[in-house]
């Protein structure tokens, strides 16, 4: 696998998706930089990924934290010289009619989700462009999608997620002279918290596990095709 040896950073590692992805990818060979703001969570993640043989560097911040995402790559540039992989999965949200919507919880969200994945790309992209080489992955969502059904209460979160997709096809175009790959997934329902919370009426297609294996292969050579690209990710349970 192409994916030994590199230096993995894993936002949002705590749970979720985040969780997953940091176990595949330790699992499969990568040394991972566990991000969260919940030092409880990312305790979890890193000793299930020590008990499988696996190696993790856990660091508690908030990605929305300019400071924080600075932080989290000097630390990762500190231990073992450089980056490889950024992977975004980091993420909230909040259900609010917009008629109630109140500019803090609207900017909550987008400070996470919009926020915090420029915030994150931005340091991997000084980091990578002296490299001359590294993979950003972005987690985006149908939701903002153009076209796809949406639910009531998510306006904050679709513009994120949108926006999320929007980033990710210019920082392909100025990635591409530092071989800086850019790429982004767009999934349905899928089996987290954050669903359960957002919208518990659907069904989940999808496990994290899942969802991990998809952003492997994005990560991997195995996606060196798909730079600028939006998978969107159509799922039946």
């Amino acid at each position: 696998m192409s994916i030994q040896n590199k230096i993995a950073i894993i936002t949002g590692a705590g749970r979720g998706v985040g969780r997953a992805t940091a176990q595949l990818f330790a699992q499969k060979g990568a040394q991972v930089v566990l991000f969260s703001r919940t030092q409880s969570h990312l305790d979890e993640t890193a000793a299930s990924i020590t008990r499988a043989g696996g190696n993790a560097l856990a660091i508690v911040g908030d990605v929305a934290q300019e400071e924080d995402a600075q932080k989290l790559f000097q630390v990762a540039r500190a231990t073992y010289g450089h980056v490889d992989i950024l992977v975004n999965c980091a993420g909230m949200v909040a259900v609010r009619p917009f008629v109630e919507m109140d500019v803090a919880t609207w900017d909550a969200v987008i400070a996470v989700n919009l926020r915090g994945t420029f915030l994150c790309c931005r340091e991997a992209f000084r980091c990578m462009s002296e490299q001359k080489q590294g993979i950003i992955v972005n987690i985006s969502s149908l939701s903002g999608v153009k076209g796809v059904e949406k639910f009531p209460g998510l306006s904050a979160y679709n513009v994120s997620k949108s926006g999320v997709a929007g980033l990710t096809e210019i920082l392909a175009v100025e990635g591409k002279p530092y071989n800086i790959r850019v790429c982004a997934v767009s999934p349905g329902a899928v089996d987290t918290e954050m669903l359960r919370q957002a919208a518990p009426h659907l069904k989940a297609g999808m496990t994290p596990e899942d969802m991990a294996e998809i952003l492997l292969f994005l990560a991997d050579d195995s996606g060196r095709m798909l730079s600028g690209s939006n998978i969107e990710i159509f799922s039946n349970a």
